[in-house]
């Protein structure tokens, strides 16, 4: 009898949603730890930013090994590595150690394109877009119910306690239902791509998260963001040299796959920009604990994850682009109801359910927009490069916040972050519909053959 591939499906949207619990949990607790630990605000988000720096990096590098090593192998090496950095984070006696353990979290980004071009091996075409979505969507589930975790637990120990112990939940599921459908391919690790990639992206995030602190126009700042224009020039020439680069440039640029591009990082930095929002506002303005912040959030997380099993139907209907495009406005006008009505529970609860409703269907139809023109044995590739550029866009969202919190205190300065968070949404709306018109027009080149799984 055939085996189903659908239990590995939901182990692996389980361990993906994981995935993104470990960074949303972190983002409630952050004046906790500046005060359990003695550092400053800016040093404890470090927290935060080193685990983004970390993803950014291992997406596109843990991508390629499962490449050439499989799939499987890397999703439960990445989950180990979240276990052991769960526990040597709660277990942290000092600020040092707790970054120790955030770096080792952070490898776990790679699970979600490591996880697309898995399920795009496994499933018939016909079944595709469902299981992407429902990954896709259960990382925003995941996003939201970190929140809700961190106000349940309210210390940081256990809640990096209980994240060790559901990823040991989520990886035997892997290990028991999770296969591997198509054999690892021989390559060569592109190390000296890696460093450059992380050399810019180091510089980069570093002056975005530190410009505030430091000075725009300081000597600081100015050199990060040089040093990170110099060392990405250097890392484009080299990619464009070498036989197995890390990051598929070509990915970036290429008509079928840049609307993709820019559409994940506007609605990724969209949709940081609003949860942050959402969170420092109703905690500042509106006197919300941390469990109420995750109750104001629920909506969105429900209702990502209920249209994730619909996704499929409606991609098939009217295709991954132009769901991310209505998606995207939909996400648009919750925020844009946020900048205009916030001041009581009920203004944020429509808000967040718009919000939901977009990236239900935004988020869930990225994942298939990022790889659905791309050749089977470089989905995780393509997927990885999607993940990296929703991540540096998200990073960037708490920068923005603070930049302009601090410009126009009070109220008003949440008016204009929602504000931007509606026009980075409409944005990322234009750039997938203008994709999905282009891509239509286009020649069809080969169709992809996805093998539909034994």
């Amino acid at each position: 009898m055939a085996r189903s591939p659908w239990p590995g499906v939901v182990a692996l949207s389980l361990a993906a949603s994981i995935a993104a619990l470990q960074n949303t949990a972190v983002v409630p607790l952050l004046p906790v730890l500046q005060k359990d630990l003695g550092v400053s605000l800016p040093a404890a988000s470090w927290t935060l930013t080193i685990s983004l720096l970390v993803s950014a990096v291992a997406a596109p590098l843990m991508s390629r090994f499962g490449d050439m090593y499989g799939r499987r192998r890397m999703i439960v090496t990445a989950l180990v590595l979240l276990v052991i950095g769960s526990v040597v984070a709660a277990m942290a006696p000092s600020y040092t150690w707790l970054m120790v353990g955030r770096v080792l979290q952070g490898f776990v980004a790679a699970l979600f394109p490591l996880a697309v071009g898995l399920v795009r091996n496994v499933l018939p075409r016909e079944r595709m877009a469902t299981g992407i979505g429902v990954l896709s969507a259960t990382m925003g589930f995941g996003s939201g119910f970190g929140m809700i975790l961190s106000g349940v637990v309210g210390d940081w120990h256990g809640v990096f306690w209980v994240t060790a112990v559901i990823t040991m939940v989520a990886g035997a599921f892997v290990l028991v239902f999770v296969h591997d459908g198509a054999a690892p391919v021989r390559g060569r690790p592109d190390l000296a791509g890696a460093a450059l990639l992380t050399g810019w992206l180091v510089l980069l995030l570093l002056g975005i998260s530190q410009g505030r602190a430091w000075g725009w126009t300081s000597a600081a700042t100015i050199g990060s963001f040089a040093g990170a224009v110099l060392l990405a020039v250097v890392w484009v020439l080299v990619e464009r040299r070498t036989a197995e680069p890390l990051v598929q440039l070509s990915m970036l640029t290429d008509r079928r796959t840049v609307g993709a591009t820019v559409a994940s990082t506007l609605i990724g930095f969209s949709f940081f920009l609003c949860m942050t929002a959402i969170s420092n506002h109703t905690q500042a303005d509106l006197g919300a604990s941390t469990l109420q912040v995750g109750v104001y959030l629920l909506p969105t997380t429900l209702f990502m994850l209920v249209l994730s099993l619909f996704i499929g139907r409606v991609v098939a209907r009217y295709s991954a682009s132009f769901v991310v495009s209505g998606g995207s406005v939909v996400s648009a006008l919750g925020a844009l109801w946020l900048a205009l009505e916030h001041t009581s529970p009920a203004d944020i609860y429509i808000g967040s359910s718009l919000l939901g409703l977009g990236l239900g269907l935004g988020y869930s139809a990225l994942g298939t927009m990022a790889v659905e023109h791309v050749a089977a044995d470089r989905a995780a590739a393509a997927a990885g490069i999607n993940a990296l550029v929703r991540i540096v866009g998200g990073s960037a969202a708490g920068t923005v916040l603070a930049a302009i919190v601090s410009a126009v205190p009070g109220e008003g300065g949440y008016e204009w972050v929602f504000a931007v968070a509606a026009l980075g949404a409409l944005l990322g709306a234009l750039s997938a519909g203008m994709s999905g018109v282009l891509n239509r027009r286009a020649p069809q080149e080969t169709p992809v053959t996805v093998p539909s799984g034994r």
